[in-house]
């Protein structure tokens, strides 16, 4: 479905790469507002995936998940995506399109159309400390809700007063932080249900934006090592990056290898 949205904002689709299985088009932050903008015009909801490496390798083995990421717009969160659609496909990516940035994009430069935002998920301290942090920051910016959900699944009715209270708002943006794959299967599960055109999981943006979190810094971001710094910060993620970055890396090693002897060999 966004693939033809895609289309038609922008005169032809972007290029798309395959990493392990999935199709990531190559898109910059100002193609993604762009892209947005119609979408809200539009009226119709889509799912934003933001990938990184743990959520690419889970999804080799949850079905699940990856029917979700092939049929959403999936953005190139981890900078060890856009290396590998680098050296394996020779791609040709300006910059990657991670979660807290895009949702930083999305608060200030939609000022200017009336945007307006929903924030799901999280701590209620968190919630309160994020909305009041964004509108110091961007003046103006129009956050229309926010709510907490119970740490456990929701009954049915619980379920239902939810998805009420988000279309009350009715907001452009649904921001879900409720941590992946948890969050990509929650949206999947509601999008028909939820009067929101942009629907976006941003997995720790929520903590970091409010100042909960620290974000590591800029370096660690430019180098790929921003794993290495939450894990760092926060232990139970250990589990999970032992899980998958040792998988991404050797299936990245593969595909390099196998695109290098076959260039080798057409000489």
């Amino acid at each position: 479905m966004h693939d033809l949205i895609l289309h038609e904002n922008a005169g032809q689709c972007p290029d798309t790469f395959n990493i392990l299985g999935l199709k990531f088009p190559v898109i910059d932050y100002q193609y993604s507002l762009d892209l947005f903008q119609h979408w809200i015009a539009s009226g119709q909801p889509h799912q934003v995936c933001i990938a990184n490496v743990h959520t690419v390798v889970t999804s080799l083995t949850d079905k699940d998940l990856r029917e979700i990421n092939q049929h959403s717009l999936i953005t190139m969160d981890g900078l060890p995506l856009v290396w590998y659609a680098r050296a394996v496909h020779k791609a040709k990516i300006k910059e990657r399109v991670c979660g807290p940035e895009l949702m930083l994009r999305c608060l200030d430069q939609g000022r200017a159309h009336g945007w307006k935002h929903f924030f799901l998920g999280g701590k209620d301290e968190v919630l309160t400390d994020l909305v009041s942090s964004m509108q110091l920051r961007y003046p103006g910016v129009n956050i229309v809700g926010w709510h907490s959900p119970p740490f456990r699944p929701l009954s049915l009715e619980e379920d239902e007063q939810l998805v009420a209270l988000i279309n009350e708002h009715q907001p452009d943006f649904l921001w879900v932080g409720l941590g992946a794959p948890k969050q990509e299967k929650w949206i999947a599960a509601h999008l028909t249900k939820v009067n929101a055109p942009v629907q976006v999981g941003v997995g720790a943006a929520f903590d970091f934006h409010s100042g909960h979190v620290r974000r590591a810094p800029v370096w660690m971001q430019k180098s790929g090592l921003e794993w290495l710094y939450r894990m760092l910060q926060d232990r139970r993620l250990i589990k999970r990056y032992c899980a998958t970055n040792p998988v991404f890396l050797a299936l990245f090693l593969r595909d390099f290898v196998v695109v290098r002897c076959r260039k080798i060999l057409r000489y």
